[in-house]
């Protein structure tokens, strides 16, 4: 139990910022960040190493939020982008692009989704982007670059 107790306590944060970025969510990426490492520890006896124990807990996040979405049968939240009536025009059309920054980031292609939440809602270093995915910090800097074109063309497209 030891052994593990160390790996929650060294991929904690990067789990629950990972799930925080997919879903917008904080309680939702609490909720989902337990749930990761109890999936994880019971079946710590099928790891077989092929990738690093960051990557494969990501992957347990990962499936369990998609998973949550099946079941809700709902997309990825924007609740956060609500504006109260009596805002400000300038700020509707903020809250607005915000929306739908979010709505395309979610329209992305994987693994350019994932590249641009590491490194915008993670704060991972490309370096750390590329080891996640077993791929260079030069992939992960130009697929988030690519991610970031992709964004900012589909906001011109409107």
């Amino acid at each position: 139990m030891t052994n593990f107790e160390g790996v929650y306590a060294v991929y904690f944060d990067d789990v629950y910022r990972y799930l925080l970025s997919l879903s917008g969510s904080e309680s939702v990426a609490e909720e989902l960040t337990s749930e990761t490492f109890f999936r994880a520890m019971d079946a710590l006896d099928r790891f077989r190493g092929e990738c690093s124990v960051r990557v494969w807990l990501c992957q347990i996040a990962k499936n369990l939020y998609y998973s949550q979405l099946r079941r809700e049968k709902r997309l990825a939240p924007l609740e956060d982008c609500r504006i109260a009536e009596e805002s400000h025009e300038e700020e509707l059309e903020d809250h607005s692009e915000a929306a739908r920054i979010q709505e395309l980031l979610h329209a992305l292609r994987e693994p350019y989704k994932e590249v641009f939440m590491w490194r915008v809602y993670g704060e991972k270093s490309f370096r750390d982007i590329g080891a996640l995915f077993g791929k260079t910090e030069n992939w992960a800097c130009v697929t988030y670059h690519r991610a970031k074109r992709m964004i900012r063309e589909g906001l011109e497209d409107d």
